[in-house]
């Protein structure tokens, strides 16, 4: 027999067999063909929607298609092109220096590494693991979005705050087979239904798991029983 699991590790497969039965289909939502697009939709998508990153770059990958034509990239016609996402002028810096290091360093091939890719202008730990995961089928972590944040301290599920010290923690708790999904499932989850700024607790699956509930639990209203009662 296997270790008896602690109570956060209970609770996460709670949480991540609620949300399976939920978003059965939960995947990655930015459109991309080959790892080049990837990584820059990626580094589009910080701060940023992949709604609005997807509208961009269908007009963007076809005037840029290869490593060459970002690393050639005036940076402020680049700018210019992504001029609707958030802090484009610093992206488009970071897309044409990234693209330089890739054909200088790297044969102008995506890097399948986490020490490469978090070398590269503009990409951190969360960029590199969904090019790892979605570019190269290679999970090393968790990619700790700003949904991952929210919903697993609302949950109780991490204390943490800081990204780098979550996912550390998170991986600790989550079983590494769940490592790819458990973001996919959070960020459907925080899109639908456990939203910013107004959660819908009422219509949650994980409502009567979450400690940041909005609803009352002292008492059902039903049967007027308290739940310690129970």
């Amino acid at each position: 027999m296997g270790e008896p699991r602690e109570p956060r590790e209970e609770q996460v497969a709670e949480v991540l067999d609620r949300l399976y039965e939920a978003y059965p289909d939960s995947t990655i939502s930015l459109n991309f063909s080959n790892r080049l697009e990837l990584l820059i939709a990626v580094m589009l998508s910080a701060q940023c929607t992949d709604e609005r990153v997807n509208e961009e770059t269908a007009d963007l990958f076809e005037k840029y298609e290869t490593v060459e034509d970002y690393a050639n990239a005036d940076v402020d016609e680049l700018s210019e092109d992504i001029g609707s996402i958030t802090y484009h002028n610093s992206k488009a810096d970071y897309i044409v220096s990234s693209a330089r290091t890739m054909l200088e360093e790297h044969d102008g091939e995506v890097p399948d590494t986490m020490d490469e890719l978090t070398e590269l202008k503009g990409v951190g730990r969360k960029t590199a693991n969904v090019v790892l995961q979605h570019g190269h089928d290679v999970v090393e972590g968790i990619v700790v979005d700003t949904h991952v944040q929210r919903i697993s301290r609302r949950l109780a599920i991490t204390e943490e705050e800081r990204p780098k010290a979550m996912e550390q923690d998170l991986m600790s708790v989550v079983p590494e087979k769940d490592w790819q999904q458990y973001t996919h499932l959070l960020i459907s989850h925080g899109r639908e239904t456990c939203t910013a700024r107004s959660p819908d607790c009422g219509d949650c699956v994980l409502e009567d798991l979450c400690p940041s509930s909005k609803l009352d639990h002292d008492v059902d209203l039903a049967s007027g029983e308290s739940w310690d009662e129970r």
